[in-house]
């Protein structure tokens, strides 16, 4: 490991208990308007989850006594069951990503639905988390605007914890492992300190994700974490322990369409003259060819892998003004 990552593991890996609410609370009054706060849930089929973590959050995190989170966004990508109701009954703001930015076809992907959320929140510190946690703590949202809230240089952070898999402790995260551990630690060693780098929990200033093109699929949290670093530095970016992350996991075939999509994010990266491009953005087309058994033979099933990315949000045209437009949270 670098000298430099072991120095930034030092000084800038927490643990989630060294911002109790209060302390939180009086940093972000302290921090006037920069110090306003975005949750966003990107869900799509997460109706037996997404309801407890909105009323997690609105019980503990947005009452009268601890107003630490301004604005609880549900963003719905295109589910078949009844996760906008649950999210809209349990309190939250539900947004449906086909009616953001209409003029613009939607694509299906994590990352598509990230990017939208910027046009439809007001929080200068954006905390994203995943709707499929089970056992939510808060923990996962004030172990992360921890460091927002109370160090100034820091731009980004990231949630690390235990991923259970099955009866074991730990063994989650398998596409990390096996995927985008090797490449950061090969391509990106200044990256290798994070513990849970395609984490899917994270806050981040509005100043810096308005900055960065967005992969619409599952590279998102991978090329987010490496134009971070190359626009704010390694030192602007944190990481938080909140204890464990209980979760529904993929089978072996969704994790290899995953691992394809982080794989071409970071060849995109690698590549030179391969930034996107244009104001929609830019098509990287692969393909990902897959077996299965039917009857007495394997059978192939090809899936594309068409990474596309979205320029910095604040190169739209709405981007200004629709911030100008919406009256703060």
């Amino acid at each position: 490991m670098l000298e430099e990552v072991e120095s930034w593991l030092r000084r800038r890996s927490w643990h989630a208990d060294r911002w109790p609410p209060d302390r939180l609370l009086a940093a972000k009054r302290a921090a006037g308007a920069a110090g306003s706060v975005s949750v966003v849930l990107p869900a799509l089929n997460e109706e037996a989850t997404v309801g407890r973590i909105v009323e997690a959050i609105r019980r503990e995190l947005m009452t009268e006594a601890l107003p630490l989170v301004d604005e609880l966004v549900v963003i719905d990508s295109g589910s078949t069951d009844r996760t906008s109701e649950v999210a809209l009954e349990a309190g939250a703001k539900v947004t449906h990503r086909d009616e953001i930015l209409p003029r613009l076809p939607v694509v299906p992907g994590k990352g598509e639905v990230l990017w939208r959320s910027l046009l439809v929140t007001d929080g200068e510190l954006v905390c994203f988390v995943d709707a499929d946690l089970r056992e939510f703590d808060t923990r996962f949202v004030t172990g992360i605007l921890g460091p927002l809230l109370t160090e100034p240089s820091v731009q980004l952070v990231k949630a690390m914890y235990d991923r259970p898999l099955g009866e074991q402790p730990a063994g989650g995260g398998r596409v990390t492992e096996l995927v985008a551990r090797p490449l950061l630690n090969l391509h990106w060693p200044r990256l290798a300190g994070f513990v849970q780098p395609l984490g899917g929990e994270y806050a981040a200033r509005r100043s810096l994700l308005e900055q960065l093109p967005f992969p619409v699929g599952y590279g998102v949290e991978l090329g987010l974490l490496v134009d971070a670093l190359e626009t704010a530095g390694l030192d602007a970016l944190a990481q938080v322990d909140v204890g464990v992350r209980h979760h529904r996991h993929q089978d072996g075939q969704a994790l290899g369409r995953m691992a394809a999509a982080i794989y071409r994010t970071a060849h995109t990266r690698l590549s030179a003259g391969q930034g996107p491009g244009g104001a929609e953005g830019r098509f990287a087309a692969a393909a990902l060819t897959q077996y299965e058994r039917v009857g007495g033979e394997f059978v192939p099933r090809t899936h594309e892998v068409d990474v596309l990315e979205r320029p910095p949000v604040r190169e739209l045209p709405e981007y200004p003004g629709h911030r100008t437009r919406r009256p703060a949270a």
